[in-house]
């Protein structure tokens, strides 16, 4: 069987890198790369689907529901990394929200590299899997850009995840690099050379 985690770190261990989404700076950064995301996604889709009249056929109660879901779908983002946690660690997960994130973690453990890539891949191919086949799928035009903006604001919301599977797809690409995920602070550990 595979080991997922560390109770402890090992001794032969240091941090190497540190991304904190409750740091004013980061969380700034990170959120505006959602909402260049989103805004990009959001205009693309706007010309593509091309919505007939705009300013005057949209349904006040359609979008109140699109909100709705947008405010869910943080909820179930962050409730799918904790499935994935939970089913690879059986460890008690941290959630919560700071002004700049919402976050699940497993703060009393460091995960390796594989654990961590299967946590942060799973809302991003779930929920894009989800809102993307709302975007094909769908006939009515107005659904498609309302399924459309849910899906980049999605996307957008991965900023973080995304930014983290970038540094284990570049930085990090040793199976024995451990990271200790408190929920809005990921650090990275490798081993000392």
């Amino acid at each position: 069987m595979k080991k997922y985690f560390e109770e402890t770190l090992p001794d032969n261990y240091e941090a190497a890198k540190t991304v904190d989404a409750s740091n004013k700076k980061t969380g700034i950064i990170m959120n505006l790369c959602a909402l260049a995301v989103m805004a990009v996604g959001v205009l693309i889709s706007f010309l593509v689907i091309k919505p007939r009249d705009f300013f005057g056929n949209y349904d006040l109660i359609e979008m109140a529901v699109v909100c709705a879901v947008l405010l869910v779908y943080i909820v179930l983002h962050e409730l799918v990394h904790g499935i994935a946690y939970k089913l690879l660690t059986k460890r008690k997960l941290k959630f919560g929200i700071s002004l700049t994130a919402a976050y699940c973690g497993v703060p009393d453990i460091y995960v390796y590299r594989r654990c961590a890539l299967i946590s942060l891949f799973a809302p991003l191919v779930v929920f894009t899997a989800v809102f993307g086949a709302g975007v094909f799928l769908l006939s009515d035009a107005w659904h498609k850009f309302y399924c459309a903006v849910i899906l980049f604001a999605h996307l957008g919301g991965c900023a973080g995840d995304i930014y983290d599977i970038i540094l284990y797809l570049t930085v990090f690409r040793d199976p024995e690099t451990l990271m200790r995920d408190t929920g809005p602070k990921q650090t990275f550990y490798v081993r000392r050379k």
